[in-house]
Formats: C-alpha cells, structure tokens, sequence
C-alpha cells in the first residue's frame, strides 16, 4: 500500500468505442423490461377474465379477511342506522359539523366465504376510480371484488353506480351488460347520498375526491349513513403536511381527527 502511493498520479486513457461495447453492463445496471400492457380485446374475452378472476378469488384467503374486516363495519352500520335518533356514536355526535354546505363553501375540484350483513334498508353503491380492468390485471381486481362484494351484501347491481374518466367505450359496454350502471357526468365525489344508506367503493382515490365527498355530506345524519371501502383517512393525513391538509383538504382532515 505504502509503495503504491508514492507512484506518480496517471490519467487514464480513455477507452475505444469498440472496447467499452464489449464490456459487460454490471447486473443492476441492466434495464428491466418495460410491461407492456395487454392489447385492446373484445367484450367476450374480458367477461370471462372477470369471471376467472372471480373463481381465483373466491378461493383467496383475501377474499375471507376483507369479508370479516368489512362485515365488522357493516354490522356497526346496521346497528347505527336503526338505533332510535340521538343514539349515535359519540365521535360522530362530536363532529364539528358545519351547516349545510352551499357554493360559498365550496370543496376544492378533484384532481385529475362469509356472508355479509344484509340490513333491512336498502343501501346503494357507488364507485369511483376502478381503472382500465381490460387491460389492467389489478384494475379487473378491482371490479371483481366489488362484484362479489355486492353479491355477499346482496345490493342489486342496478343500485352501484361506477365513474372512472379513463373508461373506454368496450369497457363502458362490459359494465352495462354486468347491470352496473354507468355514470356519464364526472361528479369530481360530490355526491349527496340524498338520506339514503350508501357503500363508497373508492380505491386509492385522489384525496381531493375524499375531501369532496366528505364535504358533500357534511352532516351527522348523512354521516351516520355512509360507508366507504377505500384509503384511510389516517394513511392521508401521515402522508401530507397538516398545513396542506388543514388548507387543501379541510373535511379529511377534520374527520381525521375523530
């Protein structure tokens, strides 16, 4: 070591064109291939991925824990919603609920195995964001799951209404043959639930659309009666600064904090 330093510095030569060709790319270095997305395919094929997709997870052991994992919250719900009036939760009770929101409190615009509780109301569905589920293998998850996921809670898929801008026109034809209906007018989440029971199914949705949604339905009455299967609100507010929580998503981060 002691003789090598006292050697006199050497500027490399730079190396041939030809040379540095030939020589081996190191194993991390090495480009991954790019996923390419499935080719665009007919009604046909994608009902029937659907439906393979369903066997697969029907046997799944996901499908059994998020089966006790919602069911647990569709029995609080059950239990909430026929409890005589000012027996709510006591977090929900506390809400610093606003008065009805108008246009001068506007939320800001979205950027772009086990049976589960049927209750004797009549609950509705609404979905936001699936994503391409003809070519996208997790996006037809997604809608798989919230297939099977009506079946169990018994709602008919006449009553699950899907918005998801990215939709093409097959998969927008595929929906309305499975009886879902299809929205046409992007409601940005401001959809009043109108004081009827309503399950949100809204995976990994902008918190714009949450914050949107919160603040459509801002009271204890509409709250009381609302579901959604989606991001938690507590992952939202650990991934944002709470003054950019406080400012841009006001409703998320009040509810948070309850």
């Amino acid at each position: 070591m002691a003789a090598a330093a006292l050697e006199p510095w050497q500027t490399a030569a730079p190396r041939s064109r030809r040379s540095a060709a030939r020589r081996p790319r190191p194993r991390e270095e090495t480009a991954a291939p790019i996923p390419q997305a499935e080719p665009e395919v007919d009604a046909g094929v994608v009902l029937r991925r659907i439906r393979e997709a369903g066997e697969d997870l029907l046997i799944s052991d996901f499908w059994r824990s998020a089966l006790e994992t919602i069911n647990r919250c569709l029995t609080q719900h059950l239990e909430q919603l026929s409890a005589p009036v000012g027996t709510l939760p006591e977090a929900i009770g506390n809400l610093p609920l606003d008065s009805s929101p108008d246009e001068s409190d506007a939320a800001p615009r979205s950027i772009p195995g086990e049976t589960l509780v049927s209750g004797t109301c009549d609950r509705k569905c609404v979905c936001y964001g699936i994503g391409n589920f003809a070519t996208c293998v997790i996006a037809r998850n997604q809608l798989t799951f919230l297939l099977l996921f009506l079946e169990e809670c018994q709602i008919p898929r006449s009553h699950c209404c899907l918005y998801d801008p990215l939709l093409s026109q097959l998969e927008i034809a595929v929906l309305n043959t499975l009886g879902v209906i299809v929205l046409s007018e992007n409601e940005e989440g401001k959809r009043s639930i109108c004081g009827e029971p309503t399950i949100f199914y809204m995976l990994h949705c902008g918190t714009a659309l949450y914050n949107n949604l919160l603040w459509s339905n801002w009271s204890v009455d509409a709250l009381s009666k609302m579901v959604i299967i989606g991001n938690s609100f507590k992952g939202l507010e650990e991934r944002l600064l709470t003054r950019i929580l406080q400012r841009n998503y006001a409703y998320v981060a009040k509810v948070s904090t309850f």
